[in-house]
């Protein structure tokens, strides 16, 4: 991106999509790329240990190829920023429930994350992008999958900063 168009989202989007598609070549699985690119960011004050909590979820969730882990690396970004810090700080049942169910609750900000992945890639299972691979090993699933890391974690990062 060049001119004054560019915004630091902008700059931050490209950083972590760079970020990632370098930890994918380092080793890390796919949701630990994306949350790990986020992390470096400094857009949260949580520690870096929390990188084990995406260990789970590479390989669409521990290599059963369900969920993308990239995107949940992604919604992972998001939660750090607009998760609930404690749940139950509103004082009601009924305040909780809307804080997430609400127009604005944060359920819509992960639905947008999702959706738009899913318009990106057609779907969201792991089983479906990787697919096309019959050998999970295979140069060629590698190279889509960091491609998708790097997409993931710029999406992350713009849906954490929306």
């Amino acid at each position: 991106m060049a001119g004054s168009d560019v915004t630091k989202v902008d700059v931050m989007m490209e950083r972590a999509e760079a970020a990632a598609k370098g930890y994918f070549r380092e080793g890390l699985n796919c949701s630990e790329c994306v949350f790990q690119s986020f992390l470096d960011l400094g857009l949260t004050d949580l520690p870096r240990e929390v990188i084990a909590l995406s260990s789970g979820f590479g390989g669409g969730i521990g290599m059963t190829k369900n969920n993308c882990g990239a995107m949940l690396g992604a919604a992972m970004s998001v939660a750090a920023v607009k998760g609930r810090k404690d749940p139950k700080a509103k004082e009601t049942m009924d305040e909780r429930v809307e804080e997430l169910y609400g127009e604005n609750g944060i359920y819509s900000i992960f639905s947008s994350l999702v959706k738009e992945f899913e318009e990106k890639y057609g779907t969201v299972s792991c089983r479906e992008i990787t697919g096309k691979f019959p050998d999970w090993h295979s140069r060629e699933r590698k190279k889509n999958c960091q491609s998708i890391v790097g997409y993931a974690a710029a999406l992350g990062v713009k849906y954490a900063l929306k």
